[in-house]
């Protein structure tokens, strides 16, 4: 997706309006600079921005589809937003989407809400009929209400961060 000396995370300009060019694979489908740019945001994000000491490889990679949102401005392209899509029966019962970021550059133009609508309308049409399962960080369980999520559990706490577990209906 980009040139060997590219840097997967490089700062961009902030975009007012960024359509990603999406990229839906299985782990062993995508190309090592496709999964090293997935896994650094990865990091960058969860462990490094929000503090949290946690094992990311968890051994659900193998067994999910990555949604990766590629964007750029002609000079080059980066991964710009990304979540994962784990199979029904990994973790929960249905399909489940998880590890949700956008990269700091492209933060505050509405791509969470893009690639959430991207992932759920992908999820339906790989297991349809079957309702879509979230671990939500609990402070953004109105941001996920507003995408038709309910909250079905009690606030608890995982890696430190308080989440709830929230069900979008079967369409």
């Amino acid at each position: 997706m980009f040139g060997a000396m590219e840097s997967p995370l490089r700062a961009a300009p902030r975009a007012q309006s960024v359509e990603p060019r999406w990229q839906w694979s299985r782990m062993p489908d995508m190309t090592s600079a496709e999964l090293y740019a997935a896994l650094a945001a990865r990091q960058q994000v969860f462990a490094v921005e929000q503090h949290c000491a946690f094992q990311d490889a968890d051994g659900h990679d193998a067994h999910a589809w990555h949604l990766l949102g590629w964007s750029g401005d002609g000079t080059g392209i980066e991964l710009s937003t990304y979540l994962r899509v784990l199979d029904p029966g990994r973790r929960f019962a249905e399909p489940s989407i998880g590890r949700v970021l956008t990269v700091p550059p492209y933060r505050r133009i509405g791509l969470g809400r893009t690639v959430m609508l991207e992932a759920i309308a992908r999820t339906r049409v790989a297991w349809p009929g079957q309702a879509i399962r979230i671990a939500a960080q609990q402070r953004l369980e109105s941001f996920y209400a507003s995408l038709g999520f309910r909250t079905v559990t009690v606030p608890y706490q995982e890696d430190g961060i308080p989440h709830v577990d929230m069900l979008l209906d079967a369409a």
